[in-house]
């Protein structure tokens, strides 16, 4: 080979390499690790304060885990993970009362003070899609695969169904109090509705179909995504659009999302390991980075389950590699 010629193979090689490297997140590493699963996990969902994480996973079954101390709270057995019962959605309650978990066919509500069970429900008509939980195990929010949410009231019983939706349902939230929920489906539309009626508050339309939504625990924004290219971050005192995600690439898919306690970000986790933080007024991405993925797993993966503002300077995680991480934003 002549020289010119390996020459321009270098040069080239060092070309890709710089394009590669300009395409990946910035190398952040956690200033913590934990393990809550050793051969990872199913589902995981943090508190909204950072201070308590729920994890399903096939040989630890259910856990709630104190963040502050890492220190194991519960382990739930009652639930059991079986083959075609595994818990792939879990909840806590914004005051860490109460955690809410689900299969496809049953959810479970657990005092999270005192570890005890307070309820056990199955559904016959349709598969659950998703799950959220008001204080004090109050409400409890239900997506299903037959495009129906249902808003059940555990000590008396009382359902709602909210029929709007004409496809599958995908993302599902509430706020703290339950009286007013959002959700997203297949069917390319956002709702936000009152609880009590049924009403339509909000419609929010979408070029394709909603697979992430998510409310502000403390009631100022609503966030929808789609599976293409929108991104969304509207005022919930009047319906408004905020602002939205801005973003290179061709569609970003969010597995989580969080806002922080000032309300000026918003954090998300996605499929891809990545975690970034965004500016709420200007849908600006701020940084980015990449959780850890379980040394056994080629290629690299996780699925970022849940993401929470520890304080508006640190940020949490957890994957479905097993781990909780606490990583530092610099914001």
């Amino acid at each position: 080979m002549t020289n010119c010629k390996r020459s321009s193979l270098f040069l080239y090689g060092i070309l890709i390499s710089l394009l590669i490297s300009a395409c990946q997140p910035s190398g952040k590493k956690p200033l913590e690790r934990w393990q809550h699963a050793v051969e990872g996990a199913y589902a995981a969902n943090i508190s909204n304060d950072g201070k308590l994480s729920v994890v399903s996973s096939i040989h630890h079954g259910i856990s709630l885990w104190d963040l502050e101390k890492n220190a194991l709270k519960f382990n739930w057995s009652q639930q059991q993970n079986t083959a075609d019962n595994l818990v792939l959605a879990t909840d806590i309650s914004d005051n860490n009362s109460h955690v809410l978990t689900a299969s496809r066919s049953n959810f479970s509500l657990w005092n999270a003070t005192t570890g005890s069970s307070e309820g056990y429900w199955q559904i016959q008509e349709s598969n659950i899609r998703d799950i959220a939980l008001a204080n004090n195990g109050k409400y409890i929010l239900l997506g299903l695969s037959d495009g129906k949410v249902l808003h059940v009231t555990p000590t008396t019983g009382r359902r709602i169904e909210f029929l709007g939706h004409d496809e599958k349902i995908n993302s599902v939230d509430m706020l703290p109090n339950g009286r007013i929920a959002i959700s997203g489906s297949n069917d390319f539309v956002a709702y936000v509705w009152d609880t009590q009626t049924g009403q339509v508050i909000y419609r929010f339309n979408h070029p394709s179909r909603v697979t992430k939504v998510a409310f502000d625990a403390k009631g100022r924004y609503a966030f929808t995504a789609d599976s293409k290219k929108s991104a969304n971050i509207w005022d919930l005192k009047d319906g408004k659009l905020i602002s939205q995600l801005k973003y290179a690439n061709r569609q970003e898919v969010f597995s989580s999302v969080r806002f922080s306690p000032d309300g000026q970000y918003l954090v998300t986790g996605a499929p891809s390991r990545k975690v970034s933080i965004w500016q709420i007024a200007t849908g600006k991405r701020l940084t980015s980075w990449r959780v850890t993925p379980r040394k056994d797993i080629r290629p690299a993966g996780a699925v970022v389950y849940s993401v929470a503002f520890s304080d508006n300077n640190f940020i949490l995680t957890e994957s479905s590699s097993g781990f909780a991480e606490l990583w530092q934003t610099n914001l």
